[in-house]
């Protein structure tokens, strides 16, 4: 299947110069993980990718963040994020110790959950994007 370039890749690799940590939100199936695994490719900066759908990685995530960022490290693209909330108090000090753009890519489908963990530990750290279906 040929990729198809969304409009919204500009706006995060802005963005991506700025924050510490960009979470793009939005339904299953809309290209989310695809559009980051390809900017990945481009970005050249040796990003680890994580996905939380990995019931290994997700129990780790849960029952030890701190170990799950020992493992892996910076720059780290963590899909579906929304399984594991006791990461974000983890990423908000990182990001309060070294504040290096780029560091966390999020993504995350269940939009209530997810936004209640990022209001409660990374308000302002972090830059939210909603990407919608191409239908």
């Amino acid at each position: 299947m040929k990729y198809i370039q969304r409009n919204m890749e500009r706006i995060f690799l802005k963005l991506n110069e700025q924050y510490s940590a960009i979470l793009i939100t939005g339904p299953r199936q809309v290209g989310k993980t695809t559009m980051l695994q390809k900017l990945m490719e481009l970005e050249g900066r040796n990003r680890e990718y994580v996905s939380l759908d990995d019931l290994r990685e997700r129990s780790l995530a849960k029952t030890d963040p701190a170990m799950f960022f020992q493992i892996h490290k910076p720059p780290i693209f963590i899909d579906e994020v929304q399984y594991a909330p006791e990461l974000f108090t983890y990423i908000k000090m990182n990001i309060d110790k070294n504040q290096t753009a780029g560091d966390f890519w999020l993504t995350g489908s269940q939009l209530f959950k997810l936004m209640k963990g990022v209001q409660e530990s990374l308000a302002g750290r972090v830059a939210l994007l909603h990407l919608s279906s191409l239908l």
